[in-house]
């Protein structure tokens, strides 16, 4: 249950963080939606082995906006260091 309110979560940090992060998104929405995603199971696992969540909790809303913010920027940087 957990994990889906984990992607649920993540549906809307993917939005939020688009709105957050500067500069044009080469991957679109649903990229952005999918890092969002990430950022929200990223967080939530980094959360548990520093011991900021119990086992069975899930990362909040400002630690699954700042990880999918980072992925975000990882993305725009490797996406800009493509040559097409």
């Amino acid at each position: 249950m957990h994990f889906i309110w984990t992607l649920f979560i993540g549906l809307i940090i993917g939005a939020v963080a688009k709105l957050l992060t500067p500069g044009r998104d080469p991957g679109g929405f649903l990229i952005t939606i999918c890092i969002g995603i990430a950022g929200s199971i990223i967080a939530t696992f980094l959360g548990r082995a520093l011991g900021w969540y119990a086992p069975d909790a899930s990362a909040g809303f400002i630690a699954s906006v700042l990880g999918a913010i980072v992925l975000l920027v990882i993305y725009h940087a490797m996406r800009g260091r493509r040559v097409a």
